[in-house]
Parts: structure tokens; sequence; C-alpha cells
């Protein structure tokens, strides 16, 4: 005899993307709400209250000196969002660039920014970006310039591949037969279609970028070290995890972790929803 049961229906694929979409906007709005809601006070010193275990009056306890650990997470994770934003949009510009001067400008320009593309692929983003920052001084500025310098090679030869293929759609040919400039064509056809791409390279680049500042702070060639950013935060948390501080550097390690993860996760789905590929998955 066949065993009855009930069983829960299957989300249809663009359900699941929706569901863990919605999940990831609502994590990194949660944060944004949080960083605007949380008392600056937490970050100021109190030894009276030194090394509290996590507890509802401070659900990341506190640390050596007496600071809120969670004040000082959230506002950390912000201020790597906004870093990797910045670094993230300063990148994809340069991508965009690129990609338009590879495609539209000639065989020789071509050749120059595939030149160019190959040499910044064959060096690690890390090391690159390690000394972009040495050579700037660290700081925030040094971490937005060295990712923006280091993270558009890959957009740049996707953008690149579009727009040789819309070159060869019926309207650019269209355009091109009734005399208008490259100009013209390019912000009239080329840049309108290629904003979905521009958009799901944003957010791919985002987490990379959040990941980078956070390393390189780590290793003290980052923000400054009065700052509250989380690499700081898990560079300073090393020295007292012997000393059985655990939740100096589980809770913000985690955090940082679901916040790349929200990112990564958005920019994958936005990415299925743009191609037409994916369109009748189930």
């Amino acid at each position: 005899m066949k065993r009855v049961g009930m069983t829960l229906p299957r989300l249809h694929y663009r359900h699941r993307l929706w569901l863990s979409s919605v999940v990831a906007v609502l994590v990194l709005v949660a944060i944004y709400i949080l960083s605007v809601c949380l008392n600056v006070t937490g970050l100021d010193t109190n030894l009276a209250q030194r090394n509290l275990l996590p507890s509802l009056q401070h659900p990341f306890g506190t640390d050596w000196l007496g600071r809120d650990m969670f004040t000082r997470t959230i506002k950390g994770l912000i201020l790597s969002l906004k870093v990797g934003l910045t670094a993230g949009a300063s990148s994809v510009i340069i991508a965009s660039v690129m990609g338009l001067l590879g495609s539209v400008m000639g065989k020789t320009m071509n050749r120059f920014i595939n030149w160019l593309t190959d040499l910044f692929l064959s060096v690690p983003h890390l090391v690159t970006l390690l000394l972009i920052a040495f050579v700037l001084g660290g700081g925030a500025k040094g971490i937005i310039i060295g990712v923006a310098l280091t993270h558009w090679p890959s957009l740049s030869r996707v953008i690149c591949a579009e727009v040789l293929q819309i070159q060869t759609a019926p309207y650019v040919v269209i355009s091109r037969n009734f005399g208008k400039s490259r100009w013209w064509i390019a912000t009239r056809h080329m840049i309108p279609h290629l904003i979905p791409q521009l958009l799901v390279g944003l957010i791919l680049i985002v987490p990379h970028a959040i990941l980078h500042e956070a390393s390189i702070t780590f290793i003290g060639m980052g923000l400054s070290p009065h700052e509250p950013a989380i690499g700081i935060i898990l560079s300073e948390s090393m020295r007292y995890l012997s000393s059985g501080l655990w939740w100096l550097a589980l809770f913000p390690g985690l955090c940082l972790l679901l916040l790349v993860r929200s990112f990564a996760m958005l920019g994958e789905n936005l990415k299925q929803w743009v191609n037409p590929r994916h369109a009748h998955d189930r």
C-alpha cells in the first residue's frame, strides 16, 4: 500500500527568487534602520561595564573598554557599506567607460583596452589594492580608489561584448546610416541597454569591495583605528580571544558575513531576472 501524506507545494523558480530577494533587502534595510536608531553613546568608553557577556542590555556584549559591541558592529557595517557602494559605483563607471571605448572607438583602442584589462587581471586584486592603499596613505580614500581600479576589468569585458552585439542591431544600423554620430548612438541606444548589466555589476562588486575593505583594515592599512570599522573590530578582538572573550569576534564576523551574503544573493537574483534564458525556469 502506498503511504499517502501531505506534501508542501514546490515554489516556482521565480517565486524563490522573489522570496530570497525580499529577505536580502529586508536584512539590508534592517541594518540601515538600526544604524540610524542606535545611540552613539554605545561607542563611548565605560570601564564599569568591561568584558560583559551578551545579554538583553548588550546583545553582543561589551569589549575591554566597556563599549557596546552591538552598536560598534552595526555602525561598522554601515561604514563598510558606504565604502563598498562608493567603490563599487566608481568601479562600474570605469568599467562602462572602458567597455564603450573598447567597442566603439576602433581596433586600436580595443587592443589597448584589452591589454590594460589583461594587465589588471594578471595581478591578484588584493596585492594591487594593498599597493594602491599604501601609496595613497590608507584611509577610506585609498580603499575606494584601490577597489575602483582593481574591480573594473571583468565587468568591462561584459560591457564590451554587449556593445559589440548591440552594434549589429537593426535600429543601430539604421541610426548609423542616417549619419548619427558615435556619441549619439552610444547615449541613445547603447547606454540604456546596458543599465541592467551595470546594476547587476554594481551589486555584485559591492560584497567584494566590503570584504576587501575589511581585510585591508584588518591588517592596519585601511580605515582609521578611531572608526568603528569591522576590520578594526576583528583585528582588535584577536588579542582577546585567548582570554575567553569569544563574542568580540564571533558576532561582528557573522554580521559581516550576513551583509556580504545578502548583497551577493541580491546580485545573483537580479542577474537571473535580467537573463532571458531563465524566463521560463522552474
